[in-house]
């Protein structure tokens, strides 16, 4: 009775606690962030009144007709105009020159190329030492989509620059991220030999970014939502620096980036693009949705107290673009197969927030959680490395699957075989070999000497026979990594005394990619890697029979001319190294080419390896370069493939197969490049 009425008159004294236990956990529960302020209803009246009683005009329509202080006034007589949303209110965020704004603000490199904090010298890493620091401007580039996008572009036109001579191109992106890394494996050439001063730090991407920077040498340079000129989904990175160069993502530490726009009575943050590396704890096994842990609290560090994060900086910014339903580029860290303490950084592509929450992290203090989901019709990019991995794991089945190892153990790695466009079972029958079969040697004008290295060939040291010719340089970096296209580059031998693991026999290791040769729509079979290729890296060698000239063209006719490979025809620009001027160093002589004792020609038809099925491209992403070492205390010159561009995983190689002075034994070219000659061979 006395319950009863109790409940009836709603007493909190008498509230029945046990139905807390029906309330969901936290987890499941809509944001904690507060909302927005409702907008009053629509009413379709002239701009500058007359209004119906009990409407109150909002800006810009509450400024007196013909004032100075408009940005821009719209059009009274533009047919059904656009609805103004009412304002986002939000907490004041920082500036884009603070340390989550700046283009690859978490850092910068000092004159003698140390590492510097940007807090504390007030530069970015883009700026030198004598500079300061930007003021915050408002000319920011954008494209949003839908909607909000197209009224924020029509109303606000004025209040941004569209600068469209900062937009890049495919071949702006390309040519930039080429000099980073030719500069960064100069430099690591150079610090490897002590030839510099390595300051307080051996990053060479530090320094290669800074003096690129410092030149100019970048392309997207203003901040944009959405699609960024040039960079095409599934590009690859390996260093943050890169994206930073092309305008991907310019935090070179934070996984946040975002922009200001100007709001009716303040600034509002609006996320362009984050990246999931693995530092928090995120949900990235889904290729059409991510999980994405907000920044803030420490929860990834061991080294300070671990506190609950806050709604700023990009956590705010991924709130409010959640809210306006602007798109986020997504960039995902997975780790290198090739070597498993570093990350491939993979541009996945456009994504919405779809929704957020806050939960209780493995710290026990609350993270913010946002869900973002991958906007259909786009080229598939983490779903293809999914699908590889899988591959690896034995987990799925290789579609098209005709043989796991044409190489029939001859190499340390398999090479499958792979047709999913008809039903050919395999190319015409050729005997695998992993090297050149060489009926003489070649008579160089220096003979070789084998180095008496006790453990590895060390650069820089000048009592090293291999090194020195080559220059005084050794021509790899330290991983292995080719720094510069040379007219013959000269490896050790067996015989030499240095290690088997020595640095200067790259290419007589064999192969260490993945490969995979498969069936192409229209040129044949082709070859590719299942693991992303960084530029420099070894590919593997053109295996086959070398011929004399007579011998070649009894032989160049026919279909064997498909499998000759001939020094002696003529090829684009040999260079592939670094800008000289960008490291104030003496330039060389632009029209060097290789040097060799004699054309080189082999022939490929009845032997050879996994190079015989690289086709040909007038914009290759692999290059040809001679090396020299001994066999059998003979000197023999082969011929190496390395990647010219970082090249993601299942994408054609491809290198340029010159042009012969006789054309008829030129071949119409299906290569499908802007710069197509029309003809090749």
């Amino acid at each position: 009775m006395e319950g009863g009425s109790a409940q009836n008159s709603g007493h909190p004294s008498s509230f029945d606690k046990s139905r807390v236990w029906d309330v969901k956990p936290l987890r499941y529960l809509v944001p904690v962030f507060s909302s927005p302020p409702q907008a009053p209803p629509f009413v379709c009246s002239p701009p500058f009144g007359p209004y119906p009683p009990g409407f109150t005009p909002f800006y810009p329509f509450n400024v007196p007709q013909g004032s100075q202080n408009l940005h821009e006034v719209p059009n009274p007589s533009q047919a059904n105009p656009t609805p103004m949303p009412a304002p986002l209110r939000s907490f004041r965020t920082p500036f884009p020159g603070d340390s989550n704004g700046d283009i690859c603000g978490a850092s910068a490199v000092d004159e003698d190329g140390g590492y510097v904090s940007s807090r504390k010298k007030g530069l970015s890493s883009g700026l030198g030492s004598s500079q300061k620091r930007p003021k915050k401007s408002r000319d920011v580039e954008f494209s949003v989509s839908g909607d909000y996008g197209n009224w924020m572009t029509e109303s606000y036109a004025g209040s941004f620059s569209l600068a469209q001579q900062d937009d890049g191109n495919r071949e702006l992106v390309c040519s930039t991220l080429l000099k980073f890394d030719a500069l960064r494996r100069r430099l690591c050439q150079l610090e490897d030999s002590k030839q510099i001063n390595s300051g307080a730090t051996k990053r060479a991407d530090l320094k290669a970014v800074n003096i690129l920077m410092n030149k100019g040498v970048r392309t997207n340079k203003k901040k944009r939502i959405g699609i960024v000129p040039g960079v095409e989904i599934g590009d690859i990175f390996f260093f943050r620096f890169e994206m930073c160069l092309v305008g991907l993502h310019s935090q070179s530490m934070a996984g946040i980036d975002y922009l200001t726009l100007k709001g009716y009575t303040e600034e509002e943050p609006a996320a362009v693009s984050i990246v999931s590396s693995g530092g928090y704890d995120d949900d990235v096994e889904d290729s059409d949705f991510l999980i994405y842990s907000g920044q803030g609290g420490n929860v990834n560090r061991k080294d300070k107290e671990v506190a609950d994060q806050k709604l700023e900086r990009g956590n705010l910014a991924l709130d409010r673009s959640m809210r306006r339903a602007n798109e986020v580029r997504v960039i995902r860290g997975i780790k290198d197969h090739m070597n498993p303490l570093t990350k491939v950084y993979v541009y996945d592509g456009l994504y919405k927030i779809q929704e957020s929450w806050v939960e209780k992290g493995k710290s026990g203090h609350n993270i913010f959680k946002y869900k973002l989901v991958r906007l259909p019709g786009q080229p598939s990019a983490f779903a293809l490395w999914k699908s590889i991995q899988k591959w690896r794991d034995g987990l799925s089945s290789r579609v098209g699957l005709v043989l796991p190892d044409l190489t029939s153990g001859a190499e340390a790695i398999p090479v499958s075989l792979v047709n999913d466009v008809d039903g050919e079972k395999g190319p015409d029958h050729f005997d695998y070999i992993s090297t050149l079969k060489y009926s003489k040697s070649f008579n160089l004008s220096q003979p070789s000497s084998n180095c008496h290295c006790r453990n590895a060939c060390n650069p820089g040291v000048t009592k090293c026979a291999c090194i020195m010719r080559n220059g005084g340089n050794l021509p790899y970096t330290s991983t292995g990594v080719l720094v510069g296209r040379i007219p013959l580059l000269h490896e050790c031998s067996h015989t030499c005394l240095c290690f088997s693991s020595c640095k200067n026999k790259v290419s007589q290791t064999g192969l260490k990619i993945h490969l995979e040769v498969f069936k192409t729509k229209d040129r044949g079979w082709g070859l590719r890697s299942w693991d992303p290729i960084r530029a420099g890296t070894f590919i593997c060698e053109y295996a086959g029979e070398v011929i004399d000239g007579a011998r070649a063209t009894q032989e160049g006719d026919g279909e064997k001319n498909e499998y000759i490979f001939d020094t002696s025809r003529k090829y684009n620009s040999f260079k592939w190294n670094n800008d000289p001027a960008l490291f104030k160093e003496a330039s060389t002589d632009d029209s060097e080419e290789f040097k060799l004792p004699s054309p080189l020609i082999i022939n490929a038809k009845d032997v050879g390896n996994v190079a015989r099925f690289m086709n040909h491209s007038c914009s290759p992403n692999v290059l040809w370069q001679p090396v020299v070492y001994e066999q059998n205390n003979q000197s023999f010159i082969h011929i190496a493939f390395f990647a010219i561009q970082h090249i993601p995983p299942l994408t054609e190689l491809t290198y340029d197969y010159g042009i012969s002075e006789l054309e008829g034994r030129r071949r119409k070219c299906l290569c499908g490049s802007s710069k197509c000659k029309g003809y090749f061979g």
